[in-house]
């Protein structure tokens, strides 16, 4: 990691958050009934975020979600996140924020500090229609949140994003005949696949026989060590680890 991403990350996960106002708690059940039921529960993919008034849309990862014991975890575009959120009437703080000090290519540090700093800037004016969250902070910076419906399982595309393949790597599963198909970057593939109890058993691969660069090939390479064994799988919201028997992590996000 560089020392200017380190350094602005680093500052960002010691930010001090401003308290909850009045008597309630971060994270209290006794929180404003309005905002605080229609806005919790639901997966916030982060649009754009407004400082001095210039405009920022912000990296295709960013969210929020909110628990409705006030708990917050969420994306600033690169590095996730956690804080405690309390509300009252149509107001609501971020508490206690920490974050990850990962480096991601194309998400700049200058946007998650952004972002991170509009988020703690005490009491924010929560404004929610059904579909679109703002938040305002007392200078009139603010984010643009949109409410995002979870992908399911069966029937998604799945573009692999860990290993980078560049977005060319994706996997559907199709329950009713009981396969997987896609892509390994280069070569098509198809196989059987059994789901049970959070695991995939997959049969032997049936691919394609193109070749392609060097590093491509070496990844399909990786992927195919998926196949003729089983792997845990993980779905949160619109994300999908597949956890191969000796341990390798393959991360794939719904495509849009």
């Amino acid at each position: 990691m560089d020392k200017q991403r380190l350094a602005a990350l680093t500052a960002l996960t010691l930010l001090p958050l401003a308290v909850a106002c009045g008597s309630e708690k971060a994270g209290s059940d006794s929180v404003g009934a309005g905002v605080s039921a229609s806005a919790t529960g639901v997966h916030w993919a982060v649009e754009d975020i407004t400082v001095d008034g210039k405009r920022s849309k912000a990296p295709g990862d960013a969210y929020l979600r909110i628990a409705d014991g006030g708990k917050v975890k969420g994306n600033l575009g690169c590095n996730n996140f956690g804080a405690e959120a309390a509300f009252e009437d149509n107001h609501v703080t971020f508490d206690r924020m920490r974050a990850t000090e990962m480096a991601c290519e194309g998400v700049p540090p200058a946007f998650e500090e952004s972002l991170a700093r509009t988020l703690s800037d005490g009491d924010l004016t929560a404004s929610l229609t059904s579909d679109r969250l703002t938040l305002t902070t007392a200078d009139g910076d603010r984010v643009t949140l949109t409410k995002q419906e979870a992908a399911p399982f069966y029937g998604t595309k799945w573009t692999i994003t860990s290993p980078d393949t560049d977005g060319k790597a994706h996997l559907t599963f199709d329950e009713k005949t009981g396969q997987v198909g896609g892509s390994l970057g280069c070569n098509k593939v198809k196989a059987e696949a059994t789901v049970r109890d959070g695991r995939i058993t997959l049969g032997t691969a049936s691919t394609t026989r193109m070749m392609c660069d060097t590093s491509l090939m070496n990844t399909e390479k990786t992927l195919l060590g998926l196949f003729d064994g089983t792997v845990k799988y993980e779905l949160d919201h619109r994300n999908l680890v597949l956890t191969s028997e000796n341990g390798e992590h393959i991360n794939a996000t719904a495509a849009e």
